[in-house]
Formats: structure tokens, C-alpha cells, sequence
């Protein structure tokens, strides 16, 4: 309290239209300093107690003591923010902030809801959405590749009931169907961006056999989005029925095109080095240019896979080499071919002081890569498996001191095209522009280790 000129001054607290509280000048007011009394009450000299803060606002903000400028504030206990809480502003700010505030925990029990089902006592949000459970509950099938009948399972449903008594459960027919619903859904978002693609788009297909003799078919689309981000989008990925000719993939192929509307945006097409791929690119080419939809009547359309040369080279290396990498797949297949072996080779390992968690890796014959990674493991190995040698006498497929020499070196030639290959292989960058240069290094490698 200051006395100036027979005036009490006091920097009062006065109450907003809203309920809270301002800031401003009361003239004639003196403060009891009673510390008894409620902070929040305010005494005038004819004894009457002004009502006390109210306002939920202030259970979440602190009233700070008044700043240089003769101005009030007060702040977040959440976040620290400060704001102006002068009556002529009232409380609307503080409400607006507390609904927006980065800190404030969205899973305060205040917004949950008791409810009592069968004597269990269950909490769940007050704005529970049907449609929106159904749309996550047809994501979780999608993204974990969960059988429809996973709807109909008692367990689920039970657990479904105990979040939600309410519930509506649906059938495996109705997820199928909203299933079906989304993937339409989003097919129509997908042609309306291509449609908006500024620039042309780029393919690449792939046609393979499963172990079922089962053929399929994948067609992915790369494009420059209107952001100039690089986008990747898989088109189609359906059952490609023999034959697998030339003539068959271009009427397949030249249908998909024309279904998503990307017949005449088209810049190029990157294939394996099939023969068949040879015609059927060929034949596509024709179709296209009749309706002018190619660059330069399509010279550059065809992109050979630079993955698939390299496949090509190492595959036709591989055939030449001594019986090494014969005997590691044998070994390799001895030691995973029974409990008791595996854990005969993880003494052996522990033996020689080896950590058993990088494993083995059995190779597939089509995929050199794959054949590089055995290579490679079993290196890390090499002292198990010698000592394995001499422990058991049923392994038939012991490598020779030399033999490992020459698995050492081919190892790291391999190391060469393994890397390059996972470069070309990358789907977020492009990738035309590291032919070349990882080429030659790879051909620089070459004529090192040959010399």
C-alpha cells in the first residue's frame, strides 16, 4: 500500500465478465494483511469481501506480480506461457490457451467415463465413434494380414465388449466388404493424384513364378509429386495365368494403363532382361505411338535393370568357381539339420569364443546376393566349424585352410556388387544418375584384385 497525497492506491483485483479475474486501479482500497484470509478475496474499506476467483482457468494459471509496464499476468503451469489477465480482457484468452496447450495430457480421467457392465467397471472415452473403430478395425487386418474370420473370434469380441459395452461387432462378410470399401476408396484418391501429376510417371514391373507354379504380376509407378517429392505407388499386384509371352504381358499390361488414366503420361518402363520382355515392350511401343503418347516415338522408353545386369554377371561368375561354395552350403545345411547339431555347432562357437547371435544364413541358389550373406556368415564361423571338424566325426564337408582362403577373398569381391546392387535398389532416391560411377568402381575393383 502506498500513500500518496491523503489517497490510498491500490493495484486491485477486479472480476471479469467471465467469471475470472483483471488487473486494474481501485481507488480507496485497502488490502487486508491478515494472512489468515483467502489470497484470492479482496477487502474494501467498508468491510464488504469482494467473491472470491471462481473461474476454472485459474486452477490451471498462475497470477503473476505486476511487471514494469503496470501490467498483470499470468501463466500456464502446464507450458509457462504468460498472458495478459487485465479485466478489460478478462479470462477468453486463458480458456482458448488451456484448449490448446502442447502439454495438456489428452488422457486426463476427467474426459473418461465410468460406466458398469455385468459388475466390471470399465473406462472408455465419452466420444466413441462406430465408424471410426470399423476403419481402424479394417486397417489392423490390412496392415498385420489377419484372416477375416479374425472379427468373429470369441476372445476378440470379449475384448471388444470389455472396451466398449456398446459396441456393434460386425461379421467376417462385413469386413470383407469394408475391406473392399476402402481399397476402392483409396484406388479413387490414387488416380486423382496421378491425374494431378504435373510431369510424366515411370514404371517398373516384375513377373515371377511361385513355389505353387503360380504366376504374378507387379506394376509400380514412380512419379514427382506436386511438392517435387518422389513418390512410389504399386499399381497392381495381381495373378498373371500362363502364358507368359510377350503378346500376353502387353494385353495385360496396355489394360492396366488405361484403367488408371496413365496411357499418355508415360516416360519410361524398367524391366528385367527377359526375352519376353524384349516383345512385349516392343508391342507396347507400338500401341502407345498410334495414339502419340511417347517421347521421341519412345527411343529412351525402354530402361533396362541395372540390378539385374549385375545379377547377371556375378551368376555367370559364381558357375566358374571351385566347389567352396558348395561345401559351406553343405555345411550349413549339415548343422541346421537337427536340434542336436545346432547346438553341438553353439559349443563349438562358444569354444572359441564366438557370440551365437549373428547366426547362419542359408543361401538360395537363384540369388547371388543371398549367396554372398552364407559366404559371409559362415566366415565369421570359420573357427567353429574347424573345430567342429574335429569334435564330429559325421561331418563330412570340413573345408580346407586354402578352401577358406579363397571364400575370404570372394567374399570381399562379392562385398563390391552386394553394395551397388542395395544402392540400385533404393526406392527413395533415383538411381539413373549412380550407374556409372558405381559401375566403373566396380570394374576398377576388377582389374585390382585380377593385376
Amino acid at each position: 500500500m502506498f500513500h500518496i497525497g491523503g489517497m490510498d492506491t491500490f493495484e486491485g483485483v477486479s472480476e471479469s465478465a467471465e467469471g475470472g479475474v483483471g488487473v486494474g486501479e481501485v481507488r480507496n482500497n485497502v488490502v487486508d494483511s491478515d494472512p489468515s484470509n483467502n489470497n484470492n478475496a479482496v477487502v474494501t474499506q467498508t468491510g464488504k469481501r469482494r467473491r472470491k476467483l471462481t473461474s476454472a482457468v485459474w486452477t490451471q494459471f498462475e497470477i503473476l506480480p505486476i511487471d514494469e509496464n503496470n501490467e498483470q499476468r499470468a501463466k500456464c503451469m502446464k507450458c509457462g506461457q504468460k498472458y495478459l489477465c487485465d479485466s478489460r480482457y478478462g479470462t477468453g484468452n486463458l480458456k482458448r490457451h488451456i484448449e490448446s496447450c502442447v502439454k495438456t495430457d489428452t488422457r486426463d480421467l476427467g474426459q473418461l467415463l465410468l460406466s458398469k457392465s455385468d459388475g466390471a467397471i470399465l473406462t472408455r472415452s465419452s466420444k466413441f465413434d462406430p465408424m471410426k473403430f470399423r476403419e481402424l478395425l479394417v486397417m489392423a487386418i490390412i496392415m498385420q494380414d489377419l484372416p477375416f474370420q479374425f472379427v468373429e473370434y470369441a476372445g476378440i469380441r470379449q475384448l471388444f465388449n470389455y472396451v466398449c459395452a456398446d459396441i456393434k461387432l460386425v461379421s467376417h462378410n462385413t469386413a470383407k466388404a469394408d475391406v473392399l470399401s476402402l481399397y476402392n476408396r483409396e484406388k479413387a484418391k490414387l488416380k486423382e493424384i496421378l491425374g494431378s501429376v504435373p510431369g510424366r510417371v515411370c514404371l517398373t514391373s516384375d513377373l515371377w513364378t511361385s513355389i505353387t507354379t503360380d504366376g504374378y504380376l507387379c506394376l509400380t509407378v514412380h512419379f514427382i509429386d506436386v511438392n517435387w517429392k518422389l513418390q512410389k505407388r504399386i499399381l497392381n499386384f495381381s495373378f498373371m495365368p500362363p502364358p507368359h509371352t510377350g503378346v500376353a504381358l502387353c494385353e495385360k499390361i496396355y489394360r492396366l494403363l488405361t484403367h488408371w488414366g496413365v496411357e499418355k503420361k508415360l516416360f519410361s518402363m524398367t524391366l528385367d532382361n527377359a526375352s519376353s520382355n524384349d516383345t512385349f515392350v516392343e508391342l507396347l511401343k507400338g500401341q502407345l505411338n498410334l495414339k502419340d503418347a511417347l517421347l521421341m516415338n519412345g527411343k529412351f522408353f525402354h530402361i533396362r535393370c541395372c540390378a539385374h545386369i549385375l545379377n547377371l554377371i556375378v551368376q555367370d561368375g559364381l558357375k566358374h568357381i571351385d566347389d567352396s561354395v558348395g561345401k559351406i552350403r553343405e555345411s550349413i545345411k549339415y548343422v541346421r539339420g537337427s536340434q542336436g547339431r545346432k547346438q553341438k555347432f553353439l559349443d563349438c562357437a562358444a569354444q572359441v569364443s564366438l557370440e551365437c547371435k549373428r547366426g547362419l544364413r542359408q543361401d538360395v541358389p537363384t540369388r547371388w546376393n543371398s549367396t554372398f550373406l552364407m559366404i559371409d556368415s559362415a566366415l565369421y564361423y570359420q573357427r567353429a566349424f574347424l573345430h567342429l571338424q574335429l569334435s564330429d566325426s559325421n561331418y563330412k564337408h570340413s573345408l580346407s585352410q586354402d578352401e577358406w582362403g579363397k571364400l575370404e577373398k570372394l567374399s570381399k569381391f562379392l562385398k563390391v556388387f552386394y553394395d551397388v546392387t542395395c544402392l540400385f535398389s533404393g526406392t527413395k532416391y533415383p538411381t539413373a544418375n549412380l550407374y556409372f560411377p558405381q559401375v566403373f568402381c566396380g570394374r576398377r575393383y576388377f582389374e585390382k584384385g585380377k593385376g
